[in-house]
Formats: C-alpha cells, sequence, structure tokens
C-alpha cells in the first residue's frame, strides 16, 4: 500500500454529515493487509462513538470520515503512517501494518443538537 489514503463510498448516506468536533456513531469492521480480520464491532453487537476531527483516533479515520453521511457506509484504506505507525496496537495490529476498515455512519451529534 502507499502512504495515500484511499476512501472508498460504499453506499452514500442521506443523513448528517460528519463534521470535526462532532461526536460520530459507527458500527466497523477492521483487516489486516493479508486479509486477516483485527476488530469488528458488528461480531460484538456494539456500536463505537468518537469525537471526529480532533486527534482522539487514528489520522486515517480523521481524514476519511470527514463529511461522511449518515446512513453511508465507507472503505478505507489506511497506510500504517495514518494509523498506529510503528508502535501498533496491542497483540492484534502488528508495528508498521496497513489497515482496511469497512464504516457505517449511525449518527452524528454537533453542538448543535
Amino acid at each position: 500500500m502507499s502512504d495515500t489514503l484511499i476512501i472508498e463510498d460504499l453506499l452514500e448516506g442521506t443523513g448528517k454529515a460528519a463534521v470535526k468536533g462532532a461526536l460520530i456513531t459507527t458500527h466497523y469492521q477492521g483487516w489486516l493487509a493479508d486479509g486477516s480480520l483485527f476488530d469488528s464491532l458488528l461480531e460484538r453487537g456494539k456500536a463505537f462513538q468518537c469525537v471526529i476531527g480532533t486527534g482522539r483516533v487514528i489520522k486515517g479515520w480523521d481524514q476519511g470520515l470527514m463529511g461522511m453521511r449518515v446512513g453511508g457506509k465507507r472503505r478505507l484504506r489506511v497506510p500504517a503512517a495514518l494509523a498506529y505507525a510503528e508502535r501498533g496496537m496491542g497483540s492484534r495490529v502488528p508495528p508498521g501494518a496497513d489497515l482496511t476498515f469497512e464504516v457505517e455512519l449511525l449518527e452524528v451529534l454537533t453542538r448543535d443538537d
């Protein structure tokens, strides 16, 4: 994989768009470059919440989920430099790993809500 984030919309959402500082709720699955699944909130039946665009998640998510609309599904191919880089993440993501995520955006909350 190159050092470029690749964003592919699998399904265009029609709801509210993710903007910097919004609290987003997602379902996602993540794969290593060899195709092995390292994380799946779908399998655990849980949603993931985070504030987007403020450095609280990996850079690939901060950049790749901006503008995505509720109801949409997006595939992010995240190079290691925009993921966990050389530190990895516990036993699940080795150092220097390129990652692929499929993310479904369930909700966007902003200060206006």
